[in-house]
C-alpha cells in the first residue's frame, strides 16, 4: 500500500497519545475500518515516526477525525514526548 506522509503534533489523551491524521483512511485507502480490538474498529498501518520504523499502530476514528496511536514504545525510540511536532509516514498493513 502506498506510503502517505504528513506532520502533526502528538497530543496526549487518556487512552494515549496520538497524533492527529490528515486523511479519511476510508476515503484513501477505499477500505471499512476493521475490529482491531474488543469494541474498537480501525486500520493497522505501519511506518515511521520521525524516520523510526514502527511495525505496528493504528489509526482510529475519534470524534468525527482519525488520530494514529502513538504508544510509548514508539515514543521512546523516535526519541519524543506528548506536545512535540513529528514527522509520519504511515500505510495500511494488509494481511
Amino acid at each position: 500500500m502506498k506510503l502517505t506522509k504528513f506532520k502533526a503534533e502528538i497530543l496526549p489523551g487518556h487512552k494515549g497519545d496520538a497524533v492527529e491524521v490528515p486523511f479519511n483512511p476510508m476515503e484513501a485507502w477505499g477500505m471499512q475500518p476493521r475490529p482491531i480490538w474488543r469494541g474498537r474498529k480501525g486500520y493497522p498501518v505501519s511506518g515511521t515516526l520521525n524516520r523510526v520504523p514502527f511495525e505496528e499502530s493504528f489509526i482510529v476514528p475519534r470524534s468525527k477525525k482519525f488520530f494514529l496511536i502513538i504508544d510509548k514504545d514508539m515514543q521512546r525510540a523516535a526519541g519524543v514526548n506528548a506536545g512535540d511536532s513529528v514527522s509520519v509516514s504511515v500505510a495500511l498493513k494488509v494481511e
